[in-house]
């Protein structure tokens, strides 16, 4: 009984508790923290020293997917790669690139999830190329995986192309089935030391872009439901395969928070879009239902996952996105991903620190 009035009193004086599952790793607790701070709770500041921000030049980075590519697309402003995370009670560590290549020697990372992964993996890729840009790297591609590797420290970033982490499979009539039980590339998943999920904006897309034609949920198929129901149920069949399937004392499992997009800012006063925004925001928009829907169900979870809770700290930052400096200028605005350099290389600040 004094435990549980304990844990009660505990979550009483947490005005913003992270989830990582039930089980904690020793250095990390409940409320997303390192030696008593809570990373994920602070504030953007300017930082005008040229040596600390941004983290790496764009313009010699030679693998920015084009859409990322914001200064080389146009944009004329700079003042989004100067702003670093600062969390309130502590500093954010440096990144060491070579300590960080050396801890993971002779190991895989595996990014799994959508574009916004794909966002965060070659945010990652720039900061350790810029760090030894004389070191040779191998990239490659098979099927829906991309391998990025670095021979001088025999390590491996990959990045897994699976939106929905459950399957979707085309029938013999032709139909898409999104099969809400089924994860065929779990079994590849397994094999890497370290393990980043990212899954939302795809369960959003309606009309042409929606690309399942049935959903198949255990016996039962049906058309569609509401996105967050099911959502919620691939997300409970990951976490099913994960406690059951999943050493995590030998594979260390991250889920990214989901990424928040700047489509509408009228809420908040401001533009739309985040068409023109150079500066974070000063407050912003309330709580995603998908983000809170994700942490139910790590709660849930027996095995050691952490949330890399990056949803919060990023709404601030409308100024982040390509905008009209995307791969479509202004055909295609783009307020979902990131430039780079810019917001996604804190996400690797902070991942870097949890990693320990």
């Amino acid at each position: 009984m004094f435990s549980l009035l304990v844990l009660l009193l505990s979550l009483m004086l947490s005005n913003n508790v992270v989830v990582y599952g039930n089980l904690i790793n020793h250095n990390v607790n409940q409320l997303g923290s390192i030696n008593g701070c809570d990373l994920f709770k602070g504030r953007w500041v300017y930082d005008d020293d040229a040596s600390d921000y941004p983290l790496y030049d764009s313009s010699v980075c030679p693998f920015i997917e084009k859409q990322f590519d914001c200064l080389k697309n146009g944009r004329p402003d700079r003042d989004y790669l100067k702003y670093k995370w600062q969390p309130s009670e502590c500093n954010l560590p440096r990144f060491n690139a070579t300590e960080f290549q050396n801890k993971l020697k002779g190991k895989q990372m595996m990014f799994v999830g959508d574009s916004i992964s794909l966002n965060q993996w070659q945010s990652l890729t720039c900061m350790l190329h810029a760090a030894d840009p004389q070191a040779k790297y191998i990239s490659k591609r098979i099927g829906p995986t991309s391998i990025f590797t670095f021979p001088k420290y025999n390590t491996s970033y990959l990045m897994h192309r699976n939106a929905f982490l459950v399957d979707i499979i085309m029938e013999n009539n032709e139909t898409r089935v999104l099969k809400l039980n089924s994860l065929s590339s779990a079994d590849e998943w397994k094999k890497m030391d370290v393990l980043i999920f990212d899954s939302w904006h795809w369960w959003l897309h309606t009309g042409r872009k929606q690309p399942w034609d049935l959903v198949q949920d255990g016996k039962s198929t049906y058309k569609d439901a509401p996105r967050l129901t099911l959502y919620e149920k691939a997300l409970n069949t990951w976490a099913k395969w994960v406690d059951s399937e999943v050493d995590t004392t030998k594979t260390k499992i991250f889920f990214q928070g989901v990424s928040p997009d700047h489509d509408n800012l009228v809420s908040l006063g401001g533009s739309n879009t985040c068409v023109g925004i150079t500066q974070p925001l000063n407050n912003t928009e309330g709580v995603h239902e998908e983000e809170l829907v994700l942490e139910k169900v790590l709660k849930g979870m027996n095995k050691q996952v952490y949330l890399l809770n990056i949803t919060k700290l990023s709404q601030y930052r409308a100024d982040g996105h390509p905008s009209v400096f995307g791969h479509g200028g202004h055909r295609d605005l783009d307020c979902t991903h990131w430039c780079l350099a810019g917001v996604v290389d804190t996400w690797n600040l902070l991942l870097t620190a949890l990693l320990g």
